[in-house]
């Protein structure tokens, strides 16, 4: 059975790819924009959808959750599936803008976490992107590259599986979990995405061996 060294796999990838410095977002409600927008599309499109609703004044939750579904439908049009994603806009706009933003991320990280997935289209990956990015809590985020990276490396497990190794694995660091999750994105990008298996930096000597 292999067993791989989650930290010796985090060094790799910095060394190779640098500090990413990521969610790139002016404000925390704007990473939870980006958080739903991001679901099933390219984060060019998010990029875009940010811009127009920017255009508009609709990156703050009171504005956002005044505004009509069929404008925030148009700005988000772009990002794909923008009837849904319009639709859980606004409503989660209006959950912040109920509560208060501050009032909202200001309890602990589990009751946080639930309290995200509690809103419609909120899953596992966007509440706790919204947890760590927004919110600046210890969550760790697994996406499908992360799975799919775990899964070359003979580790086949569910979300909460994989979250709990990292988890287990590594200091409970903010800083650390976000560095790492966008490490895990460039590297798919561009390993994965282009099919560059042979040359994969992660299957190796010192980063599996036998236990």
């Amino acid at each position: 059975m292999k067993h791989t060294n989650l930290k010796q796999v985090y060094n790799t990838l910095l060394n190779e790819f640098g500090h990413q410095n990521w969610w790139p977002a002016d404000t925390p409600f704007e990473v939870v924009i980006g958080a739903i927008l991001t679901q099933q599309t390219r984060w060019g499109n998010v990029e875009q959808a940010i811009a127009n609703l920017k255009e508009y004044g609709l990156l703050e939750p009171e504005t956002l959750a005044q505004a009509k579904v069929e404008l925030i439908e148009e700005l988000v049009h772009c990002c794909g599936f923008y009837r849904q994603k319009a639709s859980r806009l606004n409503n989660i706009a209006k959950h912040f803008a109920d509560i208060g933003i501050e009032n909202v991320f200001n309890v602990p990280t589990d009751e946080l976490r639930d309290d995200m997935l509690s809103l419609n289209g909120v899953g596992n990956e966007t509440a706790d992107s919204i947890v760590l990015y927004a919110a600046n809590k210890p969550k760790f985020v697994i996406d499908a590259y992360t799975t799919r990276i775990m899964g070359c490396l003979g580790i086949n497990e569910n979300y909460t599986g994989l979250q709990k190794l990292f988890e287990q694995e590594l200091p409970v660091n903010v800083d650390l979990y976000k560095e790492y999750h966008a490490l895990i994105v460039e590297f798919a990008k561009t390993y994965c995405g282009k099919k560059r298996c042979e040359e994969c930096l992660l299957v190796s000597d010192t980063i599996q061996k036998e236990a």
